[in-house]
């Protein structure tokens, strides 16, 4: 089907599948850790099978062609696996053990606005305020806040799915509000997730410099390794009763491999697929479809209700990301319009150093 689609057709669709892949796993994660798997064991099991799919991957399609791998380059990537993959994977499940996977999807959108706030801090973008696309950008910025601050705090009337029939009896529903959650934990679960796309932000800013040391690929699998023993440490200082680390043939098992196979391994992939064919932006514009999506399929087939509060969280938090973009693409157009009227002494910024597109984030959380 798709060997018969134009170039276009063919980006649209996998967009729309890797936005699909995405919401599965927000929807089977928060099932899992509802059934009472262990959120930090759970992701111990995430990346060690994502390893366990990409070093033989790596190993077949990099054999002879990357660059050595010395002990510097091994240690940075150690210390970007353990902030930005360990410690981001950690604290987005420790958060979706206390909110839903609608407002796990919503905040998604949150990650390339961060990105973007640390590459102004770190003096990879600009963001003037007296320009038009300044005041644009910073709007978006304040519409992110706005999100997450409704998200975390209010709730409003619920939504009630017409299936009354769960898919999956998870011990608690995964819809907002004050009726499932206590007000404390929900708030704490929308701060740990914030955190973590903090955390992914960073890692996303602070990856120009790996890429160069190797490949994309082995860059990945590499970091995944190391998260892999990372998470392991973590989980056993947490988690001492090993007898809660059994897995069965349950719904636990099938989240770990659907978050480490298709999730990690398949959609890293198609997303370099994607990038390569129409770009960064192009993937990253996307985003927004994990949220709806998420909330069609944990209300359809798992029959949660879903509040006003996170679908007008989500709102504010998608229009802070396309306002973001809108007034990066208005600052390219100006820079082009110098250009073309050969002003001199402009001094162009590089506005591919911090791509907002959060690639090989995804890949992690």
């Amino acid at each position: 089907m798709l060997a018969n689609m134009g170039g276009g057709a063919k980006a649209l669709t996998a967009v729309v599948l890797i936005r699909l892949m995405y919401s599965g796993m927000h929807v089977m994660s928060k099932v899992a850790l509802d059934e009472g798997m262990n959120p930090l064991v759970f992701v111990f099991y995430r990346h060690t099978t994502a390893a366990l799919v990409l070093i033989p991957i790596a190993f077949i399609l990099e054999r002879g062609k990357a660059k050595p791998v010395t002990f510097k380059i091994g240690w940075k990537m150690f210390i970007h696996a353990l902030y930005g993959v360990t410690a981001c994977g950690d604290l987005f499940n420790l958060g979706l053990n206390y909110a839903s996977a609608t407002s796990s999807s919503a905040l998604y959108n949150v990650q390339p606005v961060v990105t973007f706030i640390l590459a102004i801090t770190f003096g990879m973008e600009t963001m003037k305020l007296t320009r038009f696309h300044g005041k644009v950008k910073f709007a978006g910025i304040l519409f992110c806040i706005a999100g997450v601050t409704v998200l975390a705090f209010y709730d409003g009337p619920m939504f009630r799915s017409f299936n009354h029939h769960q898919l999956f009896q998870h011990g608690r529903s995964s819809s907002a509000g004050a009726d499932t959650y206590s007000k404390k934990q929900w708030v704490l679960g929308i701060f740990l997730m914030t955190l973590s796309n903090v955390l992914a932000g960073l890692w996303t800013v602070l990856q120009g410099p790996l890429i160069e040391d190797t490949s994309k690929l082995m860059n990945t699998t590499l970091q995944i390794s190391c998260a892999s023993v990372q998470a392991f440490v973590v989980a056993v200082a947490y988690e001492r009763d090993f007898s809660k680390w059994k897995l069965g043939w349950n719904v636990s098992l099938v989240a770990i491999i659907y978050s480490g196979v298709i999730v990690t391994a398949l959609s890293y992939y198609m997303q370099m697929w994607t990038i390569a064919k129409r770009g960064p932006v192009f993937l990253a514009m996307s985003m927004p479809l994990t949220f709806v999506f998420t909330i069609v399929i944990s209300s359809s087939i798992l029959g949660d209700a879903v509040s006003l509060g996170s679908i007008f969280a989500g709102i504010l938090l998608i229009g802070g990301l396309y306002n973001v973009f809108w007034g990066k693409r208005i600052e390219e157009q100006d820079d082009t319009n110098k250009i073309s009227e050969g002003k001199p002494g402009l001094e162009l910024q590089d506005t591919e150093a911090p791509q907002i597109a959060d690639d090989d984030a995804e890949t992690k959380v």
